[in-house]
């Protein structure tokens, strides 16, 4: 296949994905389902992990993937070829954006799983918002889970979304890493070369 045409298909994959992970974010601000005041939805949800890293910041190298298949930079001193390399050896600049937008996505989920959410818990005999979980202890105990007493469902609800967000971030840094080699490979052996021929390419100019 050709470079132009994987990254496409890369590019094509990672828009549903950025999709996916901005809505998992929205829901999040709405712990149960329900809606509750801005103090009391927990802290990792205003980081934007999903909304901002894995939304805002793929759907820029999602764009300039989808665009490399007929992109020519122009051409290169009127050669097609070489516009091509040069626009492949561009999108590593933003295949980095991506990891960068993922792996921020990722760390969020990961610090917001290990903590666990905000929620109406019972602190001295008085009902009071707080996070009980900041040990992790949650994820191998489930009975710890009533300590939430408000928003119903909270516990689950935080849990899925954010491993949903974790999941999709971890794809999308896997993605992005690829595409970087398919840069790489694009760039030095032009746009239809396969990683064989690209590697037999290499080596007799080395030779």
């Amino acid at each position: 296949m050709c470079s132009g045409s994987f990254a496409k298909c890369l590019g094509i994959t990672l828009i549903p994905l950025s999709l996916a992970c901005v809505l998992c974010n929205i829901l999040l601000f709405f712990p149960g389902g329900t809606s509750v005041d801005s103090e009391n939805i927990t802290d990792e949800v205003w980081y934007f992990g999903g909304i901002l890293g894995s939304g805002v910041l793929m759907i820029f190298p999602a764009l300039v993937f989808l665009g490399l298949k007929n992109n020519d930079c122009c051409g290169c001193c009127g050669n097609e070829s070489c516009g091509r390399r040069f626009a492949m050896l561009s999108s590593l600049l933003f295949a980095a954006v991506g990891v960068l937008g993922g792996g921020y996505s990722v760390i969020i989920s990961v610090l917001a799983i290990n903590y666990g959410p905000r929620c109406l818990v019972v602190i001295e005999g008085t009902e009071q918002w707080g996070t009980p979980f900041l040990d992790g202890s949650y994820l191998s105990n489930t009975s710890l889970w009533s300590e939430c007493l408000k928003p119903d469902g909270v516990v689950s609800w935080h849990l899925s979304l954010f491993s949903v967000l974790l999941v999709m971030g971890v794809i999308q840094v896997a993605l992005c890493a690829v595409q970087v080699v398919n840069g790489l490979l694009g760039a030095l052996c032009g746009d239809c070369c396969s990683i064989f021929m690209c590697v037999g390419f290499c080596l007799g100019d080395l030779v």
